[in-house]
């Protein structure tokens, strides 16, 4: 069914069945689209030793390279644990380990539905089972994921954030005016998404509680054009973690910022930042080796 064929659909149905509609809504809402595989990514998760972990009743595909302090990989919504792959060897190389997994709902992990709060869990769960991450690198709702389960006592030591969102209601808000549903829908819908994992959303914004995390240094990437997760919103999450950086990037999008090698190269610069004086090396030939970027990258500001 076409856009403009599913908003009147639904337009029509929510007004004789807003009930109704708001359960397909959420329904839909909480269910990952597959995305388009890299093989340049399929491969490098080829090169690394896989595992299937059994958490929370779920199959969870996890990945792991190297040896050392671990950094854990953490992808977005629709994504899987090849998008940040790029990081492996930079990281490898600059003397840590590093994991990363396909969170339920996504990729190889079983499961057809998810949520920030569950997200939220495994982020935990699988830095639990992996040894306990050193630093994490997260993109997107994977960032906000990583953040509310830092808040629920994962234990982190660096952080770096690839596009984060600052509110999950703004996802709930995209989605409504992209299917067309009206604001008693939506409202029902969100209602009902709240109801279903016990939180309230509001709370889940992460302005409202980074400001505790001011013992963990973060730098934030973001595309100054990014269509899906405005800048405003990584704006939003540097201003209220004490201490964060932020680098804004131009051209990248959402998704290609994964792959850019001055971002990859200053993020793990930035992580080795915190390591022993052996591992405070410079780390940006080493990035040098990541591909994929197809246009030139600029990096607008540094903040």
């Amino acid at each position: 069914m076409s856009v403009w064929g599913l908003r009147t659909a639904l337009g029509g149905a929510g007004a004789v069945a807003p009930g109704l509609v708001a359960r397909w809504a959420e329904r839909r809402f909480l269910t990952p689209l597959r995305p388009r595989r890299s093989r340049t990514a399929d491969a490098m998760l080829a090169r690394g030793q896989p595992r299937m972990l059994a958490l929370r009743g779920e199959q969870v595909r996890v990945w792991s390279w190297g040896e050392g302090p671990r950094v854990l990989l953490v992808h977005g919504w629709s994504g899987y644990g090849g998008q940040l792959t790029a990081f492996v060897e930079p990281l490898v190389a600059a003397g840590f380990s590093v994991v990363t997994y396909d969170a339920p709902g996504h990729g190889q992990s079983s499961g057809r539905t998810s949520s920030l709060p569950e997200l939220a869990e495994f982020v935990a769960d699988v830095a639990r089972a992996t040894g306990g991450p050193y630093a994490v690198v997260a993109h997107s709702l994977g960032a906000a994921a990583t953040a509310v389960a830092m808040r629920n006592g994962m234990k982190v030591g660096r952080a770096v954030f690839v596009s984060p969102p600052s509110d999950p209601r703004g996802g709930i808000r995209a989605f409504a005016r992209y299917v067309g549903l009206t604001d008693g829908v939506w409202l029902r819908m969100e209602a009902r998404i709240e109801a279903r994992f016990g939180v309230r959303l509001r709370d889940l914004a992460l302005p409202h509680f980074v400001p505790l995390f001011h013992r963990v240094p973060l730098h934030v990437f973001h595309d100054v054009e990014d269509r899906e997760v405005p800048l405003a919103a990584g704006e939003a999450v540097v201003e209220a973690w004490p201490g964060a950086k932020l680098t804004r990037t131009q051209g990248l999008g959402h998704h290609r910022i994964l792959y850019a090698p001055e971002v990859v190269g200053q993020a793990v610069a930035f992580l080795a930042e915190g390591r022993p004086e052996r591992l405070a090396q410079e780390v940006e030939p080493v990035a040098e080796q990541v591909v994929g970027v197809r246009a030139p990258l600029r990096l607008v500001h540094t903040a």
